[in-house]
């Protein structure tokens, strides 16, 4: 990934929650697979990232890993479930290596969790960082607003993704940030940024698949949607009821 930043090629990063999309996704040549804990969202009902436990995040990332091949496979540690303690933390990171089959972590935070990501690092777990838009961080950030909208937010931000990069993750996601934010923070790194509502500049974007293939109505305004297989699967569902009830389900195509 780095080599791929040198080269200014850029990353594409999905979610992925289950073995059939993660197929789909790896056949569409997506580099990186995040089982996010936006599972919990998608998957599981919550309103927010928080209710999701280690078991949700390794019970889909074994789906996700048993599925693929060639994308990276980064698992989320949700919310308190490495905040406690670093050996909190490197108990669970190994879990969802160990027992759901990642290949790395992702963390969301800066300066808080620094001794967490040096120490997992140092025993061979990859970390990826997250800043900006922190779901975990609902509540204190006081819901899904864009962040480091004034200078010097966006000065403490990247001043937390250069010490992020010092203690040892290999690629930072920013999200929701203004544009020429992204582009200090590709530019300033030499890890790979990863935007997702962060403009174009950054060395690879990230978007929840769902999002992205118009599955989920209530997306946020940055998502940029690739088809609308929400709408699609609704008249087919449709048009299936339909035939049911009318009695013409189950028969015979008439020969030509």
């Amino acid at each position: 990934m780095r080599q791929w930043k040198r080269n200014g090629q850029k990353i594409a990063m999905l979610t992925a929650y289950d073995a059939l999309l993660a197929r789909l996704l790896e056949r569409a040549g997506a580099d990186i697979l995040l089982v996010g804990d936006s599972l919990g969202m998608v998957m599981l009902g919550y309103e927010t990232t928080i209710p999701v436990t280690v078991d949700d995040v390794v019970h889909h990332t074994r789906a996700v890993s048993r599925a693929v091949r060639r994308p990276l496979v980064v698992a989320d540690l949700p919310f308190l479930s490495y905040h406690e303690s670093v050996a909190q933390a490197v108990r669970n990171a190994g879990r969802l290596l160990q027992e759901g089959g990642a290949a790395a972590v992702k963390v969301e935070g800066g300066r808080p969790i620094l001794d967490v990501v040096r120490r997992l690092v140092e025993i061979g777990v990859p970390v990826m960082g997250h800043l900006g838009l922190t779901p975990q961080a609902f509540h204190s950030l006081g819901g899904f607003r864009r962040q480091a909208r004034e200078a010097k937010d966006a000065d403490a931000l990247l001043e937390e993704a250069r010490e992020l990069e010092a203690a040892g993750a290999f690629a930072l996601v920013v999200e929701a940030v203004p544009e020429e934010v992204g582009a200090r923070a590709a530019a300033e790194l030499a890890i790979p940024v990863i935007g997702i509502g962060a403009g174009p500049s950054c060395d690879g974007q990230v978007l929840v698949t769902h999002d992205m293939l118009g599955l989920n109505e209530a997306a946020p305004a940055f998502v940029q949607r690739y088809a609308r297989l929400g709408e699609a699967a609704i008249t087919a569902a449709a048009a299936y009821v339909d035939d049911v009830r009318a009695g013409r389900f189950g028969r015979p195509e008439p020969e030509q």
